[in-house]
């Protein structure tokens, strides 16, 4: 690795831990920031002043702001996430298995799209401005303007209502027969493909057909290749970076998207437990739920900036 790549390796990591310490902040200060009292969330409205003034000193309410984020940012660095507000329970177990199961689903769904969107990207280069790519670019540009919970109930309605094939509820369990998760994941892990199908699609094809202007494109057509030879052999190698970038962030939406998908099919998943604790105005898990997020998020976005430095070296030299 040369002196510039690591430079920049460097730089794009400290840029990326510099973003996710604003985001804490942001994030801390946002929680901060919601209407009402905490302590009389927990104990209700018949709590007296003493009972009220007693929690808030016990959950460290009446520390000033700055503090109580130094706080909760050490022991977010030290593994430590905290309690639940309304439960009393460690955040990290319940955290955990929630994480696993969004990452399943995120699994799931990248299985599909990624190959999939590759291989229509491929197909639309080589039937260009024709009838298949045509048709391939109407449906995904159609399915990309749908809502994600429009496409979720529709989903639910045919698959689960009409023709009973996939359960309507998304329930997963520790110690789930494999086939039974599979089953369960099979629906919503499939509108979450669809979701970000399009976008790989179509980057894909861009990426391909930017490859196919290129001389060595021509040479290969006067030595009498066939076309998909030629996209095969020369187009697609050539066009792995930008495509594998795009992947990646993509794959950074599928971990942090999942919300609205988790919610429609009640999958038991980081999205449904931050939503159900916003409701309750669980503090802690609200902050830890959106860091984790963040730290996804930033992370595979970070990634696909270093694969897209490595392999591109227009990119380490700007203008």
């Amino acid at each position: 690795m040369s002196a510039t790549i690591l430079r920049l390796v460097v730089q794009r990591i400290a840029l990326g831990l510099i973003l996710l310490f604003a985001v804490s902040i942001l994030l801390f200060a946002g929680t901060e920031l919601l209407p009402g009292d905490v302590a009389q969330q927990i104990l209700g409205k018949e709590a007296t002043p003493e009972t009220l003034a007693s929690l808030r000193l016990e959950l460290g309410l009446d520390q000033p702001a700055h503090l109580r984020y130094l706080s909760w940012l050490s022991g977010m660095l030290q593994g430590d996430l905290g309690k639940e507000l309304i439960s009393g329970r460690d955040i990290g177990p319940a955290i955990s298995g929630r994480l696993f199961n969004t990452l399943v689903l995120a699994a799931w769904a990248a299985a599909i799209a990624v190959p999939l969107s590759v291989v229509l990207g491929l197909i639309s280069v080589r039937y260009r401005d024709g009838l298949v790519d045509r048709f391939i670019s109407t449906v995904a540009l159609a399915s990309n303007s749908l809502p994600e919970f429009f496409l979720g109930y529709v989903a639910v309605y045919f698959f689960a209502v009409k023709w009973q094939i996939f359960p309507a509820l998304a329930a997963v369990y520790d110690g789930m027969p494999v086939m039974d998760r599979i089953q369960a994941v099979a629906l919503p892990g499939t509108v979450l493909a669809l979701i970000v199908l399009t976008h790989m699609m179509r980057m894909t094809r861009a990426a391909v057909l930017s490859v196919m202007q290129s001389p060595f494109i021509e040479t290969a057509k006067l030595k009498g290749l066939r076309p998909i030879e030629i996209i095969r052999k020369h187009a697609l190698p050539n066009a792995i970076a930008p495509i594998t970038t795009v992947i990646v962030l993509e794959l950074a939406y599928l971990v942090v998207g999942v919300v609205v998908v988790e919610i429609i099919f009640g999958y038991p998943g980081m999205g449904q437990y931050l939503v159900d604790h916003v409701s309750k105005r669980d503090v802690p898990v609200v902050q830890a739920a959106g860091l984790i997020f963040a730290s996804v998020y930033i992370g595979l976005n970070t990634v696909a900036d270093l694969i897209a430095i490595v392999t591109n070296p227009r990119l380490r030299y700007p203008r």
